[in-house]
Formats: C-alpha cells, structure tokens, sequence
C-alpha cells in the first residue's frame, strides 16, 4: 500500500495507507499505553483507535497520561 503524508505533533509522519489510529499507535511505541489522541482537533474515544482509518493530511495530536500526585 503507498504511504500517506500526516501531521504527527506538528511534524510530517508518513504511513501506510489504511492504517488506524492503533497501527499508528503501535508504530510510535505507544499501543500498550494510556494516551489521548486528537484527530484534527477532536478526541477519539480509546474504543474507537482500531476502527478510526488515518486519512492523507490528518493532523494528529497524542497526550500520554502519567499518574502521579
């Protein structure tokens, strides 16, 4: 599959064409992990990163969650 151009922190990514925000997730070393991703301004809900296709020109923003106090 060709590659697709995305914004990934506000840095140009590529990636395969018809991966999901999981693949991009496990890509980046982050698919285990707690994170809240931003897909042009909007956040996903977890449940829905396996089924949300990465599209050419996506701007994608991920915010780890650490615990702490």
């Amino acid at each position: 599959m060709p590659d697709i151009s995305i914004q990934l922190q506000g840095k140009p990514h590529q990636i395969s064409s018809g991966s999901s925000i999981q693949d991009l997730l496990e890509q980046v070393g982050l698919g285990s992990k707690p994170v809240v991703v931003e897909r042009n301004k909007i956040a996903l809900f977890p449940r829905d990163y396996v089924d949300t296709l990465l599209e050419d020109g996506d701007s994608i923003e991920l915010i780890t969650i650490a615990a702490g106090g």
